[in-house]
């Protein structure tokens, strides 16, 4: 039997169990997908150890820490710098690749308007990082919001007139996730106008304190779950071509 999996902390809010256990199921394919919170980045090798794995999915924090434990990056997670998807050779080779950019992408393409030419990234990890890549590949210009200015700008530093120009606002940060739900990022919401569209990466749950802040002011809405059905499809593809 075929072992695949994913890491990451927390995982609870994680669908891809699930997911791929029907996908396993349906197309009568011998093989077992299971959830493994690590406390650390360092607890993968002893994990790797246990199970002969052909393929793991990575997940919050770790999408950046665990390119250390591969062999190579294909060419879009080098790019990016971060690795959400690992295939795992019969010869135990670790390829690292990037499928949240192609999934954010083929999410929001058909969501964006005209004149949605610049975008707001919250966050600076390993999500933001394909995030920011998918947005330049449609062609928006992207500045980078966190708490400190060591990547873009600060919170703080949002002014009106910043946030006017830019009409698409994602946050790639856990805020607003199991099991900080009743968290949010510290953006200036009272400036939101119905021209600006809120994209948030968490899909669990559906509609989080940032969306609803969008949501009141009219703006344009969609959390992650479509991203998060694409980037699965193509993270199949990975482990079986």
């Amino acid at each position: 039997m075929m072992h695949f999996g994913i890491i990451g902390q927390p995982l609870a809010h994680s669908f891809s169990a699930k997911y791929f256990n029907e996908m396993f199921r349906t197309q009568k394919i011998e093989a077992k997908y299971s959830v493994y919170p690590l406390e650390k980045i360092e607890d993968l090798p002893e994990l790797l150890k246990l199970h002969q794995f052909r393929g793991l999915n990575v997940t919050m924090p770790y999408k950046q820490s665990v390119i250390r434990y591969l062999d190579t990056l294909d060419g879009t997670a080098q790019a990016i710098g971060a690795v959400n998807v690992i295939r795992i050779d019969e010869d135990g080779h670790r390829r690292g690749y990037n499928t949240d950019a192609i999934g954010f992408i083929n999410d929001i393409r058909p969501q964006l308007q005209p004149n949605d030419k610049r975008a707001l990234v919250l966050g600076t990890g390993g999500a933001a990082q394909a995030v920011c890549y998918g947005l330049h590949e449609l062609g928006l210009e992207v500045q980078m919001v966190s708490r400190e200015a060591t990547r873009g700008i600060c919170y703080e530093a949002l002014t009106p007139e910043i946030v006017a120009e830019h009409s698409v606002v994602v946050n790639t940060t856990p805020l607003g996730m199991h099991p900080l739900e009743e968290e949010k990022a510290n953006f200036p919401y009272h400036l939101l106008k119905k021209a600006h569209f809120l994209y948030d990466v968490i899909y669990n749950p559906a509609q989080t304190l940032f969306l609803k802040e969008g949501e009141r002011r009219g703006c344009r809405i969609s959390n992650g779950m479509g991203m998060l059905y694409q980037q699965a499809q193509a993270a199949w593809g990975i482990w079986t071509n």
